[in-house]
């Protein structure tokens, strides 16, 4: 296991231990950004948030997406810390940078989680936390999307992601494992229902593929699991859409399972809002399988630039 990271404030979701001005100053920023995305007047091309599953479509060349969101859940579980508790995700990033018509280059993660602690079982590790709550910052992703067909009147648009998790997390916060997964998806896309303008009265698309974790608390050993994810976007008028989805990992190992590779599966339904260029969004996010949050809330923003680059030929 690598080495345990230190030097981080720990404080709960409520901010009852961090002292006031470093709150002060960390939400200033926040609502910096946030404001700054507001006030800008450019139009929204991706689809994805509130959703997890992937698209197929590119941002455009030269352009970046970018979507800021918060998320809340209840009854987070933990297996390999043992901790379970109430999660609040502030700052969870997606950058999707246009470098050709068909590739995709993207960036996500989230910059600080907080876990109100509810419970304390067995850990399988060394742990520094407080008796109510823990704080570290997100693992981020970085992965590659690939068009590789456009849709047609018949067939869907296909496409290829890969892409690693960077062990941003200190694993004895017993929110992250410290450890880096790769995996690979097949997307799939097709849009019905087709306007001489405007978006489609609804967008399907979905996810599968494997991701190849290995076992936080075991030498030698991973678990190769499934991904999979099913998405859809409606119409419902000119600036509302409505988003659901069932998007989750499936363990394949027989017997006892690693440590950190369960099995999860959540289902999201929330809406989408265009307003001035920006669209925002929220959802509600239920769990489906015993190492799932129970339930929770999601909200975000997402702004697509105008051209910023010419990318190399």
């Amino acid at each position: 296991m690598p080495d345990n990271k230190s030097g981080r404030i720990i404080f709960s979701p409520a901010f009852a231990s961090l002292p006031e001005s470093v709150y002060d100053v960390r939400m200033k920023r926040l609502f910096f950004i946030i404001f700054l995305l507001c006030f800008s007047t450019v139009y929204a091309v991706a689809q994805q948030r509130p959703l997890l599953t992937d698209d197929v479509d590119i941002t455009p060349t030269g352009s970046i997406d970018l979507a800021l969101g918060v998320e809340f859940t209840q009854n987070e579980k933990f297996p390999v810390s043992g901790l379970k508790g109430d999660l609040s995700k502030f700052g969870v990033i997606r950058t999707r940078v246009g470098i050709n018509s068909n590739v995709e280059l993207q960036v996500e993660g989230t910059l600080q989680n907080y876990l109100a602690i509810n419970s304390f079982g067995a850990s399988a590790i060394p742990l520094s936390t407080s008796n109510i709550s823990s704080n570290d910052t997100g693992d981020f992703t970085i992965s590659t999307k690939i068009k590789l067909r456009s849709e047609t009147k018949i067939f869907p648009a296909v496409g290829l992601k890969l892409g690693f998790v960077l062990p941003n997390s200190d694993q004895s916060k017993g929110i992250g494992v410290n450890q880096i997964n790769v995996f690979g998806k097949i997307l799939l896309q097709k849009r019905f229902g087709k306007q001489p303008k405007g978006d489609p009265r609804a967008n399907i698309y979905g996810n599968l593929g494997i991701g190849i974790f290995p076992a936080p608390t075991k030498l030698f050993t991973q678990n190769d699991v499934v991904l999979y994810g099913l998405a859809g976007i409606f119409r419902l008028t000119k600036r509302v859409n409505l988003a659901t989805e069932i998007n989750g990992r499936k363990n394949t190992r027989g017997g006892t399972v690693p440590l950190g590779t369960e099995s999860i599966s959540n289902f999201r339904i929330g809406s989408q809002i265009k307003v001035s260029g920006l669209r925002f969004d929220t959802a509600a996010v239920f769990g489906l399988t015993k190492f799932s949050p129970r339930t929770g809330v999601t909200f975000g923003v997402t702004y697509t630039t105008p051209s910023l680059f010419k990318p190399a030929q």
